[in-house]
């Protein structure tokens, strides 16, 4: 999916971003390394983007970096977008969370990520059904993390409040847990009043169960744009937290398995 990126926006971020490499690789050399840094390879060898290189003059066979960012923008605008992220340049209306929330879901999380894809890419078209999938993806990362046998609960007929509440339990983050310190109680406060939130509102204020409502949708991209970016940060931490204090057990190779190897 390609974030749908403005003309006019895209020309004012491919001014930062050149500006910003520049102003912290002072070098070509540098410049080229950190250019290459952001190629991607897919399996035949074949790189998402050309880098430019000058054909004449004082810089010739140095990179072009104008000219190398100008084919980004037009070709693969979201490549400008990461990269803008990366460069810490500010990025209104995109989600900063986005490249590292797809690659964590699309790894362990399939139905998190069908949902994601399409809440991202409803946001400007409809952005009450962006909503209503934004909700799915936090029930779908819990429901999975929560089929876990170290953890002792049937979650798949609970829906996101009570599937927040659960894994909370489960994680030790309970904010009712009277030996928890304050911030961590937040933590556990936040986190269920955003899930509940954007639950309510998708039962509330979106079409998403198929019925016609007479009551306020959500039809501005403005508020699609932050409860998708919620949803990924929510959504990130529990995954994070999942993999850092519950982490798979390695399983152990046999060591009669070594005996017949040849060395």
């Amino acid at each position: 999916m390609e974030y749908k990126i403005s003309p006019v926006y895209r020309m004012k971020l491919l001014e930062k971003v050149e500006k910003e490499i520049w102003n912290r690789y002072k070098s070509y050399k540098d410049v080229e390394q950190y250019m290459k840094l952001n190629q991607i390879y897919d399996g035949f060898g074949q790189v998402d983007f050309d880098i430019s290189y000058f054909s004449e003059g004082k810089n010739k066979e140095k990179i072009n970096l104008i000219e190398t960012l100008r084919v980004i923008a037009q070709d693969i605008p979201d490549k400008l977008l990461k990269m803008a992220i990366d460069l810490g340049i500010e990025t209104p209306d995109y989600i900063p969370s986005i490249p590292t929330f797809r690659n964590e879901l699309k790894a362990d999380y399939k139905n998190a990520s069908t949902s994601f894809e399409k809440a991202f890419q409803n946001i400007e078209e409809d952005p009450a059904e962006s909503v209503g999938y934004a909700n799915s993806v936090l029930e779908s990362i819990i429901k999975e993390i929560l089929k876990d046998q170290r953890f002792d609960i049937d979650a798949t007929k609970l829906t996101n409040g009570k599937l927040v509440k659960a894994i909370l339990k489960e994680f030790g983050l309970n904010p009712n847990s009277p030996q928890m310190p304050d911030e961590i109680k937040s933590i556990g406060s936040s986190l269920t009043t955003v899930s509940k939130a954007i639950e309510d509102l998708r039962s509330d204020k979106t079409s998403f169960h198929g019925h016609d409502s007479e009551k306020y949708l959500i039809d501005e991209p403005l508020y699609a744009y932050f409860i998708v970016n919620a949803c990924a940060t929510v959504g990130l931490f529990l995954i994070n937290f999942y993999e850092k204090k519950f982490p798979k057990e390695v399983e152990l190779v046999n060591n009669d398995e070594w005996d017949d190897l040849p060395f």
